[in-house]
């Protein structure tokens, strides 16, 4: 993520998910935080974020 508008972007993708009942997406870090119910699933928000143009890193 490069910009403010990146943030945007991830942030909507990780929140149009099911079960998400929060996100917060920080530039500097290059971080999304998600607070989410116990069936959040990680590879949907991967391929979410992905979808979205952006990779995710472990």
């Amino acid at each position: 993520m490069s910009c403010q508008n990146c943030v945007r972007h991830v942030t909507d993708a990780l929140a149009g998910l099911d079960d998400v009942q929060s996100v917060t997406v920080s530039l500097e870090d290059k971080t999304a935080t998600v607070t989410s119910t116990d069936t959040f699933s990680l590879a949907l928000a991967t391929a979410a974020v992905e979808d979205a143009g952006y990779t995710i890193r472990a």
